[in-house]
């Protein structure tokens, strides 16, 4: 008996400790105490997680006697970290508060609408490429833009010509004269100039790409159909800056940068130069160049004036390129054959001053000026002239607590003068416009963006322009943006399928019948973030719709003659873009997909537009330890492409490899892009006819196939 009763008594203790207990918390948002549901809250010691419920109740079951640190995290809120002793001394919940974080990729600031927010705050739908993304794909393609863009889901750069690589931007399918090129949020790169843009802006001196999709010929004027994309450039920091990047290609290219940048009291400087050349390079041996002989040279200073109430700015920019492309023995020996030679020189200059008014208005004049001068020569033919622009803007910023108002009136100028053809295919466009903006947050969790915009141009009338565009805040981990607007162009000759051409027997322009393109469009867009254990999950999706009526199409007017005509009909583009973004670690996934349904309905005729791939994906894999190394992959798939002459394209892929080697102050990189050696020479035709007079087919995929790049980055802040 006595030794059952001891069995017994130790028993009982054995269970008092092993004892397992229930730790019950309530996650909650500090500010209105809101609810998180989707919360995770780890025990480390144990290796448990568990993520909150609807009511933001998170269990752990079973847990032994003792002291546990945990740690509850949320998408965009600081974690928090506290100790919990077991058992509770209560059943209650225990209530944990979560702030905001006060760093993240939340506090990127837009500028592209006008109002300078932060990201998540902007209603529109904005897309950035800033900080080590533009960095990590400025090493890719040190001496042009076209790789930044290009890799982004809904956007392609369409190569206009087989042997100058010249290219422009296509946004979710339309043309690349729909989609408005800014600088800083000046108009520098259109009409003649245009076809050149994206390879004649190197991105050293770049502190952040903006992209908004989309008709937004509301914020900035006419040419904005498809979207449009603001460079924004670095300005001096209370740090000097001095950078270098040194790049070389197996293709024969060479690529030298330098920017510097420095604040000092009341002043402020940056300058930026590169150097840029290629060898010509002919990978698939037929005789043509796919990468052109060419050598360019760019200097861009810009001062900077700080006040107590005003500050301003001046900057002064100059390129000047020659590019030689087409025969191979033409350009390495002198022999007669095919050839195309593109020479440019673009002088631009921009100023802007800002004065505070108070402490909720301020006044905004801007002034640019833009010189551009091209000569395109091929076999029996030029084309030359000389464009001359400019844009003169005020503006008038109020901000409120939950109001914004940004009115202003702009005045354009365009002046092409061609030289030495017959007949002359000169314009002179003059467009003044005045604009109104609101934006309105009547609570935290909802923000409006309006906006009316109406422009006038002498040849061709006057153009009502709204937009207007609305930020649900739904949860911090879920947010949904609906808009849409107007937007307009132009009639222009200055188009890829003329770039195509070398504008070669194309008539001018007949204002007294061309209309201006006229388009209006709309989106979703739903962005949901969580985090899975240590696992960060970003999920995007957007529908988009565009249409496009009164599209200028060029058009045969008789023997060997072409004039640009606006259609008896519209086009319209569709589609959905999904971006996926998941961390776990050192490693980043990147997945994106576009699906661009784009089609003209001319005469009552349904047509699939040419040259735009109805699938897409881009898939980017990363893993970096910070400030040391980092490594790359990625693959990205075009489905068939329609093309002009009525054949369809074929599907293709192409895969690259990336690598980084990070000091202080000093990295090396390597970049081996299309290692597949995908190229349109190996599986279609670019080109019928003879070598020494060829016809050029459309080109959709890459041409130069196979490219190894690397170089040097040198970074100095003192």
């Amino acid at each position: 008996m006595r030794h059952t009763l001891l069995l017994c008594m130790l028993l009982m203790a054995s269970t008092g400790i092993y004892a397992q207990h229930t730790i019950r918390l309530q996650i909650k948002k500090d500010e209105e105490k809101q609810l998180l549901a989707g919360a995770t809250v780890t025990i480390p010691s144990l290796k448990k997680s568990v993520v909150s419920d609807s009511a933001g109740i998170a269990v752990f079951t079973n847990i032994t006697a003792g002291s546990y640190k945990i740690t509850i995290s949320y998408v965009g809120l600081e974690e928090v970290s506290i100790t919990v002793v077991v058992p509770q001394p209560t059943a209650n919940l225990t209530e944990i508060l979560l702030k905001e974080a006060e760093a993240s990729e939340q506090e990127v600031i837009v500028t592209a609408t006008r109002t300078s927010r932060t990201i998540s705050d902007i209603p529109t739908r904005v897309e950035t490429i800033s900080g080590e993304e533009l960095e990590e794909k400025g090493n890719m393609k040190p001496g042009d833009i076209r790789m930044l863009l290009n890799e982004s889901t809904g956007i392609q750069t369409q190569q206009t010509s087989a042997t100058s690589y010249n290219s422009s931007i296509r946004i979710q399918g339309l043309d690349g004269r729909y989609t408005q090129i800014l600088r800083d949020g000046f108009p520098l790169y259109s009409g003649f100039s245009g076809g050149l843009s994206l390879m004649q802006v190197a991105p050293l001196d770049l502190k952040q790409i903006e992209v908004i999709k989309g008709s937004s010929s509301t914020l900035y004027g006419g040419g904005a159909i498809a979207g449009l994309v603001n460079l924004i450039s670095k300005t001096p920091t209370a740090k000097r800056e001095l950078s270098f990047l040194g790049n070389a290609t197996s293709a024969g290219g060479i690529d030298l940068s330098g920017f510097y940048s420095q604040r000092f009291k009341k002043t402020g400087i940056t300058v930026f130069g590169s150097g840029n050349t290629s060898k010509a390079y002919d990978p698939a041996g037929i005789g043509l160049t796919a990468i052109p002989q060419s050598e360019r040279y760019t200097i861009q200073p810009r001062l900077f004036f700080y006040g107590d109430r005003t500050t301003a700015n001046i900057g002064f920019g100059y390129i000047t390129e020659n590019r030689t492309g087409g025969s191979m023995d033409y350009i390495e020996k002198g022999a007669p054959g095919y050839f195309e030679k593109n020479h440019t020189d673009r002088f631009s200059t921009q100023a802007e001053l800002t004065h505070k008014l108070s402490n909720k208005e301020q006044l905004i004049i801007k002034y640019s000026y833009t010189r551009f001068n091209r000569l395109i020569q091929i076999p029996g033919y030029a084309f030359s002239g000389l464009q001359q622009s400019s844009f003169s803007e005020a503006t008038y910023n109020r901000s409120g607590e939950k109001t914004q108002w940004i009115a202003g009136a702009n005045f354009l100028t365009d002046d092409f003068k061609e030289k030495g053809n017959d007949p002359l295919r000169n314009y002179d466009y003059h467009t003044l416009g005045a604009f109104i903006q609101n934006t309105w947050t009547p609570i935290k969790k909802l923000s409006f963006e309006t906006g009316l915009r109406g422009d006038y141009v002498k040849q061709f009338g006057f153009e009502w322009l709204p937009r207007v565009a609305v930020l649900f805040k739904i949860s911090p981990a879920l947010t949904a943006r609906l808009g849409g607007g107007m937007g307009y162009k132009n009639p222009t000759l200055f188009t890829e399928e003329a770039e195509r051409m070398q504008f070669q027997h194309i008539l001018p322009m007949n204002e007294n019948t061309t209309v201006n393109e006229r388009s209006s469009g709309g989106s979703l867009d739903v962005n949901y973030r969580t985090k899975i254990g240590n696992a960060g999950i970003s999920f995007n999706q957007l529908f988009f719709y565009t249409w496009l009526n009164k599209s200028l199409v060029l058009t045969a007017t008789g023997a060997n003659s072409y004039q640009f005509i606006n259609a008896n009909g519209h086009i319209d583009t569709k589609g959905t873009e999904t971006n996926v973004r998941i961390t776990y670690g050192d490693f980043k996934l990147f997945l994106g997909y576009t699906y661009a349904y784009v089609n003209t309905h001319f005469d009552h005729v349904k047509s699939w537009y040419p040259l735009t791939s109805r699938h897409r994906l881009n898939n980017v894999l990363m893993y970096e330890k910070e400030g040391r190394f980092k490594i790359g992959a990625e693959a990205y798939y075009y489905s068939p492409q329609k093309l002009n002459d009525g054949a369809i394209g074929k599907p293709y892929w192409t895969v690259g490899l990336m690598g980084e080697r990070s000091w202080r102050r000093f990295a090396v990189f390597l970049n081996l892009e299309n290692i597949t050696d995908t190229r349109q020479t190996r599986f279609d035709t670019i080109y019928q006819g003879t070598l020494a007079n060829p016809s050029f087919r459309d080109i959709y995929a890459p041409v130069e196939g196979f490219v190894a790049n690397g170089g040097v980055r040198i970074r100095l802040k003192i």
